[in-house]
Parts: C-alpha cells; sequence; structure tokens
C-alpha cells in the first residue's frame, strides 16, 4: 500500500508498505483523506524530535475496515475521523476527562508498519498518510456518512485544536476580545471557536494579507499584519491572546497585549529548546499563560459536538480545505504549506 515515510534525511512517497492486523482494542481504518498539518513538516525540519523511519501524517479520516476483539462503539463500514490520542482510559488522568495529559499517549510511538521486512514507527499513533492505519478504538469517532470524508479529517487536529483552545482550555466567555496571532489553519480555528463562544472582538494577525478575506469569513472582526495595531483596536488589552506560530517573540507580544486578568494561550510549537521571556511584574494583574495540548481535547465527545455543528452550519469544515491533493504529490502539497498558499492542504487516496 502507498504512504509517506521520513527517514531521517528525506521523504518519499512509496508503494510497498504494510500494516498489522488490529488486535485487541484496536481498529483498523482505510484512509480516504488526510490533511497535511505544520506538525507533520516539522518533524521532518526537526523542530518535533521523532524517531525514524516513520509513517507520517496525523489528520485523517476514512472507513473502518476491521475491528479488533473488545470493539464496540465502531464497525466495518462506518465513517471516522481519528483523533492521536491514544489514551488508556483508566490512569488518574483520563479518570478526571484529561486524555490529553494521559502518560500512556505521550511519548510512546508503536510499530506497526512494515516496509521491506523493516518496521516503521507511527506518527501521533496515528499515520494517516497510508493508505490504512491500526489505531487504538478510543481514537475511531464515528461521524455522520454525510459529512465528506476530506473535511471531516480537519476535524482530528485542526479543528480540536483551535476550537478546543477557546472552548476547553480558554474558556473564551460572550463579550471577550479576543487576539489570534496566525491566521493558518489552528488559527482559523480558533477565530471561529471565539465566535461560537460568543467573543464580541475577534482580531486576527498574520503577516500575509492575503489571508483577511478567510481569517473574516471565519469570525475575525478585524485584521491586522502585525501586532502594532492591537492597542489602537483595543487600548487596554485583550482577554485571551492565542499565538498559533511558534515563534518565542510572538509569543511574548502575546503576553504583553493581555488586558488585566487576561490569558495567553500558546498553540505554536516552537523548536524543542526555545525559551521565551515576559515581565514578571506585569503578571500580578491576575494574568495567565497557558500551555495547550491538543485542545485539552476529549475527542470522543468534542468529534461528536463539532460534526454536529457542521450539519447546523455553525462550524466551517469545507472552508478550510484549499486544495486536495493525491498522496502522490506530497512534495507539492508540502511546498504549498511551507508559502502559506493553502489554509490546509489534504491528501487523498
Amino acid at each position: 500500500m502507498r504512504g509517506v515515510v521520513f527517514d531521517g534525511k528525506r521523504v518519499r512517497v512509496v508503494d510497498d508498505l504494510e500494516v498489522r492486523d488490529p488486535g485487541p482494542g484496536e481498529v483498523l481504518v482505510a484512509i480516504a483523506a488526510a490533511g497535511l498539518c505544520h506538525s507533520d513538516l516539522s518533524v521532518v525540519d526537526g523542530t518535533i524530535p521523532f524517531p525514524v523511519p516513520v509513517v507520517l501524517g496525523h489528520e485523517g479520516a476514512g472507513v473502518v475496515e476491521a475491528v479488533g476483539a473488545g470493539v464496540t462503539h465502531v464497525a466495518p463500514g462506518d465513517h471516522v475521523s481519528l483523533s492521536t490520542l491514544a489514551s488508556c482510559g483508566t490512569c488518574a488522568q483520563c479518570d478526571r476527562g484529561r486524555p490529553t495529559m494521559c502518560r500512556e499517549a505521550i511519548g510512546r510511538p508503536a510499530r506497526p508498519f512494515t516496509q521491506g521486512g523493516r518496521a516503521l514507527y507511527q506518527f501521533a499513533a496515528n499515520s494517516a498518510f497510508a493508505e490504512r492505519t491500526v489505531v487504538k478504538a478510543v481514537q475511531a469517532v464515528r461521524i455522520p456518512r454525510d459529512i465528506p470524508l476530506t473535511s471531516a479529517a480537519l476535524i482530528g487536529c485542526g479543528v480540536l485544536t483551535g476550537v478546543g483552545a477557546v472552548l476547553n482550555r480558554a474558556r473564551v466567555d460572550r463579550g471577550d476580545s479576543v487576539l489570534v496571532i496566525g491566521a493558518g489553519g489552528i488559527g482559523l480555528n480558533v477565530i471561529q471557536g471565539a465566535r461560537i463562544a460568543g467573543a464580541l472582538r475577534i482580531v486576527a494577525v498574520d503577516a500575509n494579507p492575503d489571508k483577511e478575506e478567510l481569517a473574516r469569513r471565519f469570525g475575525a472582526d478585524d485584521f491586522l499584519t502585525s501586532t502594532q495595531g492591537v492597542r489602537e483596536l483595543l487600548p487596554d488589552g485583550v482577554d485571551h491572546a492565542f499565538e498559533c506560530v511558534g515563534r518565542t517573540g510572538l509569543i511574548r507580544e502575546a503576553v504583553d497585549l493581555l488586558d488585566r486578568h487576561g490569558q495567553a494561550v500558546l498553540l505554536g510549537v516552537p523548536p524543542a529548546g526555545a525559551e521565551a521571556s515576559f515581565l514578571v511584574s506585569s503578571m500580578y494583574l491576575d494574568k495567565s499563560i497557558l500551555g495547550c495540548r491538543y485542545g485539552s481535547s476529549r475527542p470522543q465527545r468534542d468529534i461528536a459536538l463539532y460534526a454536529g455543528l457542521y450539519r447546523q452550519g455553525r462550524l466551517l469544515l469545507d472552508e478550510l480545505v484549499t486544495a486536495t491533493y493525491p498522496v502522490e504529490d506530497f512534495e507539492k502539497a508540502a511546498a504549498d504549506a511551507e508559502a502559506g498558499r493553502v489554509a490546509r492542504g489534504v491528501l487523498t487516496f
């Protein structure tokens, strides 16, 4: 079968991958579509350290082909959106409704794939850039068949992360002001999450002016190409600032632009050893800096919620898909993503 493999030096689209059958508590999914997220590219450029060789991809949707023993919530033929959370469901964090903090779900990559007899790692417990993948049952969430799989694929990362950061982590309330730095795939979902939450003023910032139209369509009231004009719009600062780029300088700007009792939420991923600074004295006005992993999501609950909001016309998914590419055109998809030409490019099988 076809898949996208990174061997530590280069990325190749191969056609001789194999994946094992699902074991107890696992699901085999035929991937129909997978979004190309910057996290995949961050593995390639070394920003996210990950063992190799690895099958890339982590934002996918498809059709269940087979289930292992004990799996009852999905069956062959079901359409599913996949999350990256291979959570155990039994530890203290899972019991508290915090599957993103499950220690079983972090840092223990499996190797369900082989190529020429060599085992390959699975990225983010998912590897959606393969025609078939095996995931834990908890990662497969059934979705209505009327949702296009090219759109449904994006729920599993970009929507869970961006909308989830607003609703679950920051808990943006009606009437709040929101600053979103970076209007890419994650930023657009933060914007629409803030709109859904009832934020009164949403300011989007992106260096690329071509992103203004889409940012406004998702819910931005104002669009700037730098943070310098934020104080002119909101002299007292903002209630919530989301940094979606992963640059330490922008993290500092997000903190500096907070109003009293404001909070900066960090979603962008800088290099693993990066350090950011802020004025400690400014924090005594009840300001907060919040890390956020995967939108503090509970995927079995949240994916169903977002699918419902999409069907009501309140959550935009189709509009996120700027372009689709056959998996063989991975290099073009990656180049378009790096150049900022797409909100989300989607690979199809």
